[in-house]
């Protein structure tokens, strides 16, 4: 330990360094605790984390109409890059909405 100046070379400098290091794990659970007892207290009162999502209810179902909208020769009207454009979202979101079984990756 470099900056701790233990010397883990004798008995007692390796206890300490074990000691600090049970400590640290001893906060770090504290904290990881109270984070979870916290996420949980916010979603009991209906609070919600993350990021919004990019299309409401009303955006997915004019996706996924303007995707399944057939022209007269039997080929889609309009492409993901053009329904994309319209709605001012990335390409991801369309085909995550569109298929919304395939799971995403993490």
């Amino acid at each position: 330990m470099l900056k701790q100046g233990i010397d883990t070379s004798t008995p007692s400098g390796r206890l300490q360094f074990h000691m600090f290091g049970a400590f640290d794990e001893f906060l770090r659970e504290l904290i990881v605790e109270s984070t979870l007892e916290g996420l949980a207290s916010a979603r009991a009162r209906g609070r919600v984390g993350g990021r919004p999502s990019a299309l409401d209810t009303h955006g997915v179902e004019m996706a996924r109409a303007l995707y399944e909208m057939k022209g007269e020769d039997s080929k889609r009207r309009y492409t993901v890059q053009q329904i994309r454009d319209r709605l001012g979202v990335s390409r991801a979101t369309i085909y995550r909405h569109l298929n919304p079984d395939k799971p995403d990756k993490a």
